[in-house]
């Protein structure tokens, strides 16, 4: 089934996402990571819109989306939220199951607990976190911010690709129609005319002028709908340590939060392979209402 590319005014700033599936009944919303957009949930969205309708945003500041004219203050997860909210009362959706990626997991957390967007409480029926949690390892946020504000440049989209499947090896398995779909729908040229990935690099200033915005425990102790926590079995951003402290607390002490690790992957995950998308699927299955 074939996507729609679409766009829509949220927070005074233009947001584009791709949306699958039928435009009735209840939504998936599957948001990306930090550098990263929506087109690399498209397996994902694929195998939900049989029966759902799947929403997946580039957000401010990545892919298509608008950059942000207020980078200090926009590029931070209370923002995210924000067009999170408005997002979905555009779309009139009244209620959503979320998947987020890493950052795109940590927009979830802070949507379902409804601390920043009452309005948002009890319209997300569960969350699926992708190498996500509550408090990440700070070495590995510092790599991730080291290569994502320095984004290189190359003359060829073949060396972008190599770049691209360098970088995110931790990924796991992609096909060769894969890893070049990734390189050509995240790619931008500069006006020297080489190609560089798709994305603002000040969003990076999120972890300068909110150096503790990823530190969303009573977000997640606010969460009242089951979670599923995927957890690259090589991630050096989410450690062993956060996930036992997830299932001991907010909602895996009510029993609503599990734990699944993923191998062969780091951070994070690529949702394209039979059993990760099973995995997800039949969480989302499990809990909509019949």
């Amino acid at each position: 089934m074939s996507f729609r590319s679409e766009y829509a005014s949220c927070a005074g700033r233009e947001i584009h996402y791709t949306e699958w599936g039928p435009r009735s009944g209840t939504a998936v919303i599957a948001w990306h990571g930090l550098a990263r957009t929506g087109r690399d949930m498209d397996e994902l969205a694929q195998r939900l819109s049989q029966r759902f309708r799947v929403i997946c945003p580039d957000t401010l500041g990545r892919g298509l989306s608008q950059w942000s004219p207020d980078p200090a203050n926009e590029y931070q997860l209370s923002f995210y939220a924000r067009l999170a909210a408005e997002l979905l009362d555009r779309l009139q959706v009244e209620h959503a199951h979320w998947v987020g990626t890493s950052m795109g997991g940590a927009i979830g957390t802070v949507v379902a607990g409804g601390l920043l967007q009452p309005a948002l409480k009890g319209r997300i029926r569960s969350l699926v976190l992708n190498d996500n949690a509550p408090r990440l390892a700070a070495a590995a946020v510092e790599r991730i911010r080291t290569y994502a504000g320095n984004p290189p440049a190359f003359a060829t989209m073949r060396e972008l690709e190599a770049f691209y499947r360098q970088v995110y090896r931790p990924f796991g398995w992609l096909s060769d129609a894969q890893w070049r779909r990734l390189a050509e729908t995240s790619t931008r040229r500069l006006p020297d005319g080489r190609l560089t990935p798709h994305y603002d690099p000040a969003m990076v200033r999120q972890f300068i002028d909110h150096p503790n915005d990823y530190d969303i425990w009573e977000h997640y102790d606010a969460i009242e709908v089951p979670v599923l926590c995927l957890r690259g079995a090589e991630s050096d951003l989410v450690l062993p340590d956060a996930v036992d402290e997830m299932l001991r607390r907010g909602p895996g002490l009510r029993g609503l939060t599990r734990v699944v690790e993923v191998p062969g992957c780091g951070h994070a995950p690529a949702l394209n392979v039979p059993g990760q998308l099973d995995l997800v699927a039949g969480f989302i299955e499990q809990h909509e209402p019949r």
